[in-house]
Formats: C-alpha cells, sequence, structure tokens
C-alpha cells in the first residue's frame, strides 16, 4: 500500500447520491426547482442524458461500490423484502447485503492510500460485518435503512410492540464507524437540529477539514448519500413555502412544463413522444379531487421541492469548501440519482406495519399547516412521479425507463474541455462503470484482474467499464450514442422484484406485469422510442430472439433468479410491492387521514 509521505496528486472522488430524485427534477434536467449550484456543475461540467442506475435503491448502491451487477453483489434481493417470498431466492447473490464476493471500491482505495469517507444512507447491511465501517471508509456515519423520518423522530422506536422489521433494524438504526448511534430527534424542526441532507454534509466537511496531517496527504474518496428527497417529505418551513403556489395546477401540467423545458435544454429531442401516465386506481385525475386533496397534494409537492432545494445548498456548501481548500480542481464530483422517482409507496408496509394509515393516523398530524414538519408523513403519488420521469414510463421499482434512467452530473476540470463545459454526453452508460472510472484514474488495478483475490478473498471481477478514455480523448463525440459502451460489443440486464430489461445498443427488451401495461417481453427501439410506446415484438422477431438469447445469457452469468412479478404474485406469497397503490392516500384521498389534528 502506498505511503503518502508527500502529497499524493491523485484526483479526490466525491459522489453525491439523491435518493428517489427523478430525471427532470433538477434544473438543468428541465426542472422548475432552484438548483443552481447543481446547474452550475453541469454548465462547467457535462450531463450524461442515457445513464442507469437499478431500479431501486440498495441494489443501485451494491453496484456504485462493486462496478458488477446487483447480483453478483448480494442485493438480488432488497433486505426487506427477505423471508417474504419463495425459498427459491435463498441462494447466492440474494442476501440482501453488499456481500463478501465483491470488492468494495472504498476498501480498494482505501488499501492503496485513499482516505475514504461516508456520511448518509448505506442500506447495504446491518450487521457489523456488512456495516460501511468494515467495508473499507475510515470514517462513517452511516443510516442503515431504506427510509428514516428526516429529522431524527421515530415513534415506532418507542413502541413496545414493534413490527418485525423495526425489531430487526432498531438497534442501529444509525451507526458511527460502526457502532451505534443516537440521532436526537429534532421535532421543533431547529434549523440547529438534526436534519438529513443537513447534518450528513455537516459532517462530511467536518472530517474532511479535521483530517490528520497525514490523512490530508492522501487524496479522499467521499461518498454522500442523501436520503432525501426519499419519502416522508419533510423540510424546513422557508424551503417549503418558496414553492408556494408553484404547483397548484398539478401534475399533468407540471408534466408538460418540463416536458417543454428538457426540449428546449437539448435533454430530449423535439419530436419524442412521452409515455401515457400509468396511473393506480386510487390516484385520481386533479379536476376529479376536491379543492382540499388538491390542496394537500399540491402542499406534498411543495415539500419535495423544497427537500431538492435543500440538497442543492448542500452541494453549494460541498463546493464552497473544496474551493477554499484547493481540492475543488482536483476533485470529480459526480451527482446522480439511486433510481426514477417514487411512485409507490414500496417500503412502508414492512417498516411501519400491515395498515400504513392506521399508522398515520396514530402518530402523526398531517393536517395542511403541519405537512412538512417532524411530525408529518406524506408521499406524493404516482402523478406527481410521472411528471418528473416523463417522457418515461412508470416510475421507481420497475425495470421500465421511468424506473432505472436517472440525472447524471460529472465535474472535473482535467476531462477533455468538449466534454465539459456544459457538454451533453449521449453516450449509453451505467452506474457500474463508477468503480472502473476512479479506479483508472487512481492508476489502480482492480484485484480480479490479478489473481482475483482480495483480503484473503476471491473477488469478482467489474461488469462496468471505465470511462477515462473516452472523457480525455479528443475524438471522443458527446453526440454520439456509441463511444463508452459499444452497441455491437456490449449489453446490460436488470432484474428486480420480478421485472426484468435487457438493453443492447438502441434496443431494449422489457418485462413487467399486464397490470402496468406489460405484455410478456416487450421490444422497444430506444433510441427512437425512449417513451416505450411501440411494441416491436412482431414486426423484429429476429431481434427478439436475440435480445432473449442475451437476457438467458444475462441470467446465466449473474445468478438471476427469474420468476416473473406476475408468476410471484401467483405463489401467494407477501412480495411486500404494489398493494393495491396506497400511494397518495394519506395526502390525496383521505381527509381523515391528511386534516387529524
Amino acid at each position: 500500500m502506498p505511503i503518502a509521505n508527500k502529497k499524493d496528486t491523485r484526483p479526490n472522488f466525491l459522489v453525491i447520491l439523491a435518493d428517489d430524485l427523478g430525471y427532470s427534477d433538477i434544473g438543468c434536467f428541465g426542472s422548475e426547482i432552484h438548483t443552481p449550484h447543481l446547474d452550475t456543475l453541469a454548465r462547467d461540467g457535462a450531463r450524461f442524458t442515457d445513464y442507469y442506475a437499478a431500479a431501486a435503491c440498495s441494489p443501485t448502491r451494491s453496484m456504485l461500490l462493486s462496478g458488477t451487477d446487483n447480483h453478483i453483489a448480494g442485493v438480488g434481493m432488497m433486505s426487506e423484502n427477505k423471508g417474504k417470498v419463495s425459498s427459491k431466492f435463498n441462494v447466492k447473490g440474494y442476501e440482501g447485503f453488499l456481500n463478501h464476493d465483491v470488492a468494495a471500491l472504498s476498501e480498494i482505495l482505501q488499501d492503496n492510500g485513499y482516505h475514504t469517507l461516508i456520511s448518509g444512507k448505506w442500506h447495504l447491511g446491518y450487521t457489523p460485518e456488512s456495516n460501511a465501517a468494515a467495508r473499507g471508509f475510515d470514517r462513517a456515519f452511516t443510516l442503515l435503512g431504506g427510509q428514516s423520518n428526516h429529522y431524527g423522530w421515530e415513534p415506532l422506536l418507542e413502541e413496545k410492540h414493534q413490527t418485525p422489521f423495526f425489531t430487526r433494524v432498531s438497534p442501529q438504526l444509525y451507526t458511527m464507524d460502526g457502532r451505534k448511534y443516537n440521532v436526537e430527534p429534532n421535532l421543533t424542526n431547529d434549523p440547529k437540529g438534526f436534519y438529513s441532507s443537513d447534518s450528513y454534509t455537516d459532517n462530511l466537511i467536518d472530517w474532511l477539514k479535521d483530517r490528520s496531517a497525514d490523512n490530508s496527504e492522501k487524496p479522499f474518496f467521499a461518498y454522500l448519500p442523501f436520503l432525501a428527497p426519499h419519502w416522508p417529505l419533510q423540510c424546513s418551513d422557508a424551503d417549503r413555502d418558496k414553492y408556494e403556489g408553484v404547483y397548484d395546477d398539478g401534475p399533468e401540467a407540471l408534466r408538460e412544463k418540463r416536458l417543454k423545458r428538457m426540449k428546449k435544454l437539448g435533454i430530449i429531442s423535439e419530436n419524442i413522444t412521452p409515455h401515457d401516465v400509468v396511473a393506480g386506481p386510487t390516484n385520481r385525475e386533479w379536476d376529479e379531487m376536491t379543492p382540499m386533496e388538491r390542496k394537500l397534494s399540491a402542499r406534498a409537492m411543495q415539500c419535495f421541492a423544497g427537500m431538492v432545494d435543500n440538497i442543492d445548498q448542500n452541494v453549494g456548501r460541498m463546493i464552497q469548501y473544496l474551493k477554499q481548500s484547493g481540492e475543488f480542481d482536483n476533485t470529480v464530483i459526480i451527482f446522480q440519482s439511486d433510481n426514477g422517482a417514487e411512485g409507490a409507496d414500496i417500503e412502508a408496509q414492512p417498516t411501519m406495519g400491515p395498515d400504513v394509515v392506521a399508522t398515520i393516523r396514530k402518530y402523526y398530524d398531517n393536517s395542511f399547516e403541519n405537512v412538512g414538519h417532524a411530525n408529518s408523513y406524506v408521499w406524493y403519488g404516482s402523478r406527481w412521479a410521472q411528471a418528473s420521469t416523463a417522457p418515461s414510463r412508470l416510475y421507481k421499482a420497475f425495470s421500465t425507463e421511468g424506473g432505472i434512467r436517472v440525472p447524471f452530473v460529472i465535474h472535473y476540470p482535467k476531462f477533455a474541455k468538449h466534454l465539459q463545459n456544459g457538454a451533453i454526453i449521449r453516450s449509453f452508460s451505467t452506474v457500474m462503470d463508477l468503480c472502473p472510472t476512479f479506479l483508472q484514474m487512481a492508476g489502480i488495478e482492480h484485484p480480479a484482474e490479478k489473481d482475483g483475490m482480495f483480503r484473503g478473498r476471491k473477488v469478482a471481477a467489474m461488469r462496468g467499464k471505465s470511462w477515462l478514455d473516452f472523457m480525455t480523448s479528443s475524438n471522443s463525440k458527446s453526440e454520439s450514442t456509441d463511444g463508452i459502451h459499444s452497441g455491437t460489443d456490449t449489453y446490460m440486464g436488470w432484474e428486480l422484484f420480478g421485472r426484468g430489461a435487457i438493453r443492447k445498443g438502441e434496443w431494449k427488451m422489457v418485462n413487467i406485469e399486464s397490470a402496468k401495461g406489460g405484455n410478456g417481453w416487450q421490444l422497444y427501439n430506444i433510441y427512437r422510442d425512449p417513451g416505450e410506446m411501440e411494441d416491436l415484438s412482431e414486426k423484429e422477431p429476429e431481434k427478439k430472439e436475440e435480445m432473449l438469447r442475451l437476457w438467458d445469457d444475462y441470467v446465466q452469468k449473474t445468478g438471476v433468479v427469474w420468476i416473473p412479478h406476475e408468476e410471484i404474485l401467483k405463489i401467494g406469497q407477501d412480495y411486500g410491492f404494489d398493494r393495491n397503490d396506497l400511494i397518495g392516500v394519506n395526502v390525496n384521498e383521505s381527509n381523515e387521514v391528511a386534516t387529524r389534528k
């Protein structure tokens, strides 16, 4: 391991991850939300418009840190669903945490002279062995689970009769360097008290400032995974009220405004056909709702906007620190979302008990004036989500474009100038590419490229591809759809919750349930039809057969247990997802809940 006797000039890496942020939820991707710092990073750096994560949060995080598929890295199934489905899923790769069959990026960098830090949501394991502190981070302040109150108030933790999920994770909801850490609840919304995004950023900046003399000579890998804007939608009154009246026309009007702005910015083409909104049975049209329901729904969206605004404020603080410390020009800054916007309350059931509404009614005050406070608990529903995933189909948890295509900004002044300075890069790229890119930039060989051994164990190879050659070549073309992953020599697959997809070049094949518009395997030309509107299965039978062969290869090489979502439902097991579209009930339809005093 290199000893940092003098200043190590290798690049720093800062990865900023938003949770459930939709494709057009920041200004430089078409949003009305005020995000000047992210917009500046995009103006001076680059935006990737064909960049993919997984369909949900922990699988993406496992891919980011391992450089390989989530089924290889241990998160073929999210931890929230372990034990809820067929025993067929009790296999390697479905542990529900970042397993030790992969070498984590943080571990490799740590062993090669980097100072490694994480402050934020982990969601990759609850045990000491799977904690971030045991996976290569010198300092680690982590929320272990998938969601939490942003002000640190969890009334169910005080309840004697907790749900099985809370019983399992409550002893270590937050940890500091691997040990239980008690966050002081901030029930008064005190600006000086705990608030997830502010506190995570405070902590990371403090660690960077307080590096020891030895560590100050090391380059750093800083990972800032926000919990925001994941529900419950909570933010300061100031951030919420900044958007008073902005959303009074409803989600369909917002969707149209976003689409127009994305076209103007060049994020999507002028002739694109967006997918229709797919709404559940409880999500009524805006004009069918009562005035109070519309008012409450718009207030929830205000809170969402306030949370995104606050993320940007904290990005600004990170940039300010990097500039003051002289580290800015030598730091690769990444910003992305972990999946598409959240359109269904897919995690509330296992974390809040079988009756979400009853839990809200017991503990929370969702009256209009209180929405956004620590003791409120709201989310915004599938229509608002599809305002931000447009022109794509559906949202988080689906293998359609709305679930897996995410906004991505990269800033590093030492990249080729024509691939920074506001470039829009259209080459297909994935979250698995970050690990190989960072390692190549740091001059580090992945263990699998040598003898395959790392810290006494055999580890899997990366499936991602480094961008370094592309990002530093004068011959690279930002507008080309090729360049990073050639359409002739690579493919990528996705599977989660029994929903699958495979992509090669301009072609994508998708399998989702019929209730959401699926019909077995559907084939799309994703360049011409990113909205996934025209199924070409019958017109292109040979291409479909080719894609099916690639799917079989993907399943075999990554260990996917392929049971389509509809077959899982037929098993009669509680898979924990898509439960009658509960999303939106507390802000859209139930005045009894929404106006409880």
